[in-house]
């Protein structure tokens, strides 16, 4: 209980700096930013998982470190691809779908004003405004064409108007992808040891980067760092023991190696 209170005692003065209304002001004058977080995040699990899931496999089907090697390469590099390519074209639509809604909306302004009048004013008594109050927030919206087109997107439709831009999306995942994925390669690049020992490292690595990763996605977005960074790591890990047991199985199956 002491050190809770210790701790909202610290925060209360940097809070209330924040909320001076110099400080808002600024704040929401500045130019918001995509936080491109969850793209990285969501690159760096799935590269590591399917990079680890390629070398978990060829090792459970008895292949040689030069075969894990060119398999987990191609795979890091093909599907890092594929993936930032498909984060950019669901960005980009995403963004072609705001545009053509605020056309729409432009359009339905300009041919039928008071229809929108009245979406405004249902919108507005919807929260809870009424009266003269009420009809000062319609005429206020309305008198500014942008104001107006904006509170359409976002109050009816519920669209997000300044959304991430698609290239830096797709790079966020690409480069996450690539250089989380490439841990549990580097043992098979970097030592000579006998496969089954070289393995061993990569599940070690592969358990650290899983971690870590879950870790700083905890760490950014304040919430528990251990909670996150052990769900990340069992995911990992059970993706990784499906692929060796299924390798595993071909292998004695049909007799492989």
């Amino acid at each position: 209980m002491a050190r809770r209170a210790i701790s909202t005692s610290t925060r209360t003065p940097v809070l209330e700096e924040m909320h001076r209304p110099e400080a808002i002001r600024r704040r929401l004058a500045a130019q918001r930013s995509h936080s491109y977080l969850g793209d990285a995040v969501l690159g760096g699990i799935d590269g590591c998982v399917t990079t680890f899931a390629v070398v978990a496999g060829a090792v459970g089907g008895g292949f040689s470190s030069l075969v894990v090697i060119v398999l987990g390469l191609a795979n890091l590099l093909a599907d890092g691809f594929s993936m930032a390519v498909s984060n950019y074209q669901g960005t980009k639509s995403q963004r072609e779908q705001v545009e053509e809604a605020l056309r729409d909306e432009e359009r339905q302004i300009s041919h039928i004003p008071e229809g929108e009048r009245e979406e405004v004013r249902q919108i507005f008594a919807g929260k809870g405004f009424e009266g003269d109050i009420l009809e000062s927030i319609v005429a206020g919206i309305t008198g500014d064409r942008r104001l107006w087109v904006d509170t359409m997107l976002t109050e009816e439709l519920g669209l997000q108007l300044e959304g991430p831009q698609p290239w830096r999306a797709g790079l966020a995942t690409f480069g996450a992808f690539l250089l989380v994925g490439l841990v549990p390669l580097l043992p098979f690049l970097l030592t000579g040891l006998p496969l089954e020992t070289t393995f061993v490292v990569s599940c070690a690595a592969a358990g650290a980067a899983f971690f870590g990763v879950g870790l700083f996605k905890g760490v950014m977005l304040g919430r528990s760092s251990l909670k996150a960074g052990l769900e990340t790591l069992l995911m990992g890990g059970g993706a990784a023991m499906l692929a060796y047991v299924v390798g595993a199985w071909l292998r004695q199956a049909f007799g492989a190696g």
